[in-house]
């Protein structure tokens, strides 16, 4: 395993930290949905999303296939660590956690929320729902990466 298999996983939960940044850059204005410009912070998230999830292909599997790839190694690493079984199984949790709420929530609700169908309340549920699904992940994929540089 030596240390390429650690420098994989922190370079995965690296890349989807960094991701997930630039989705919470837009995602910070749900706060603001019911201020005097809710309709323009809405209108800025949802093209937004239309560009990344809708827009962006084939370049938006990029994301997918490192959060495989960093699930994988995970999967990997608890399976040859005798010794830290119990870490890396914490580990494999941080990472696959965010990554089904991904790929069963953020994903469906930021497609639908980019195409603008449903009313207006729908689509600031679902602002806020992918605002709330992101800070879990960010949380989450940052204890990830605490765990495999310490």
């Amino acid at each position: 395993m030596g240390a390429t298999l650690p420098m994989l996983l922190t370079a995965g939960a690296g890349f989807l930290l960094a991701v997930l940044w630039f989705d919470l850059m837009f995602d910070v204005q749900a706060r603001r949905l019911d201020d005097a410009d809710g309709d323009a912070c809405l209108a800025s998230i949802a093209d937004y999303y239309r560009r990344v999830t809708i827009e962006a292909y084939p370049a938006n599997l990029l994301v997918g296939l490192v959060m495989l790839i960093t699930v994988a190694g995970s999967v990997v690493q608890l399976v040859r660590a005798p010794a830290g079984r119990g870490r890396a199984l914490v580990a494999l949790l941080l990472v696959a956690i965010p990554v089904v709420v991904a790929a069963t929530r953020v994903l469906p609700n930021a497609m639908r929320l980019g195409a603008r169908t449903g009313t207006l309340l729908v689509q600031g549920e679902l602002a806020r729902a992918i605002w709330r699904d992101h800070v879990l992940c960010v949380i989450a994929i940052l204890a990830f990466l605490v765990l495999q540089l310490y």
